[in-house]
């Protein structure tokens, strides 16, 4: 028994971490190690600062597409490719590349690092990780080649082939991944009518933003009635909010100078379709969002409060989290004592998680608005625009971003950093079931 406990006491402090620990080591050195390769004097045209490096960094690892510097103008091409690199794998996630090369070269991979896959996956059964892992592969590589050659349709015929190849492949994967990241300083403004560069990064950013799961589920079943609750409640809520978010933004911006009020009918609503599409997950924007009027800016706080799916590129609370939460409400309001919804029932356990999930991810937000607000940078809604964006991996901006200090801008990259690992170790601690030893007579409290 000794020598079983000696070994135990001796492993390395690494092997003894949780998975989500484990998460948040990798993550953090993929940022240090994208900082210091940024940092080179060949990743940029001008010098780049630490804190730039950093920021940038942060912001690809994360997906979110938040910047200091423009991408396309401050960044050598060796630049952008560590930057789209760092975006790949921020958005596939470490642990499921490494399965995935691990399985191509014929490798096992440890039991413990098949824990860390499935947090990463937010998956608690490991029979079926490696062909997730796979699935996940094969939909990624169909999806961006496909996204990267519909684009080139429109990109090669303005920069040549070379640019205009480059400029494709980076803008479909930054869109699948829901980075936000692009090449042209004004993001995609100037393709605010072009129907093929609407209607595939709007393609991407959906199926990006649903989830690998819901993929994978999608893959195998191909019939509604087949599909997993899950994946209807993400389904009909992605769609519900979709639809929701182009009808506000155009309702609101219609007539306003700044953004829909100078295109054409046709070009207003490709602008609105695309703004309703972007602003829960992916942060490319085709009008000026610092013009927006306050009520749409609120809104979309709102949707990107939302955010993407579970296991998806995007952040937010997640959109099946506020399916759960309003399923909830309703239930409540029509006193009843299960929550039923395409044939299948939701128990506690899922609603207690959602409200847990909710009110620390609200939590975060409001100290690092308050925080935020302390610097002095912008007034209240911008800073609250910009804290929902860094929090839910948007990468919309209002202009405060690049009015940031030092102090700000850490905050920032915090936040960001909290939106894409956060919630996958939040899911891991909720998922610990402790067996109360002492009983207690049931009580009530009076609320509302």
């Amino acid at each position: 028994m000794k020598p079983l406990l000696l070994r135990q006491a001796r492993r390395p402090p690494i092997l003894r971490l949780s998975p989500p620990a484990v998460l948040l080591l990798v993550y953090g050195g993929l940022v240090v190690l994208g900082t210091l390769v940024l940092k080179l004097p060949l990743a940029s045209v001008h010098d780049t600062g630490w804190m730039a490096a950093l920021f940038t960094a942060a912001s690809a690892v994360t997906v979110t597409g938040l910047a200091v510097v423009d991408t396309g103008s401050h960044f050598t091409v060796f630049g952008q490719v560590v930057i789209l690199s760092l975006i790949q794998l921020g958005g596939l996630g470490l642990m499921t590349v490494a399965a995935f090369l691990l399985s191509v070269l014929g490798l096992r991979m440890p039991i413990r690092h098949q824990l860390v896959l499935g947090e990463d996956l937010n998956r608690t059964d490991l029979g079926g990780l490696f062909a997730l892992v796979w699935l996940i592969f094969r939909v990624v590589a169909i999806f961006e080649i496909l996204g990267a050659a519909c684009l080139a349709f429109v990109f090669v015929p303005r920069e040549g082939w070379a640019q205009g190849l480059w400029s494709s492949l980076f803008h479909s994967v930054s869109a699948f991944n829901n980075a936000g990241f692009a090449l042209y300083p004004d993001s995609l403004t100037r393709f605010v009518g072009n129907p093929v560069v609407n209607i595939t990064i709007a393609a991407l950013l959906i199926v990006g933003g649903i989830g690998f799961s819901v993929l994978a589920d999608l893959w195998q079943q191909r019939r509604w009635k087949s599909l997993t609750l899950h994946s209807k409640l993400m389904l009909a809520g992605t769609a519900g909010l979709i639809v929701a978010s182009v009808v506000v933004f155009a309702a609101l911006e219609w007539n306003n100078p700044g953004t829909l009020g100078r295109l054409e009918v046709a070009d207003r609503l490709w602008a609105s379709l695309f703004q309703g599409v972007t602003t829960r997950t992916a942060g490319f924007n085709t009008v000026d969002i610092a013009k927006v009027l306050d009520p749409t800016a609120l809104a979309m706080i709102a949707q990107m409060i939302i955010g993407a799916g579970s296991t998806s590129t995007g952040g937010g609370i997640k959109v099946s989290t506020f399916m759960v939460l309003t399923l909830a409400t309703v239930a409540f309001l029509k006193r009843r004592e299960r929550i039923a919804v395409f044939g299948r029932s939701l128990g506690p356990e899922e609603v207690l998680k959602a409200l847990a999930l909710a009110m620390l991810f609200v939590a975060v937000l409001i100290a690092a608005l308050f925080t935020l607000l302390l610097t002095g940078a912008a007034g209240f809604l911008d800073l609250f625009f910009e804290t929902a964006s860094a929090l839910g991996t948007v990468g919309l901006s209002r202009g405060a971003t690049g009015a940031f200090g030092p102090t700000g801008q850490i905050v920032v990259i915090a936040v960001m950093f909290v939106g894409r690992v956060g919630p996958l170790s939040l899911g891991f601690f909720l998922g610990q079931r402790t067996r109360p030893r002492i009983g207690y007579p049931a009580s009530r409290v009076y609320l509302g």
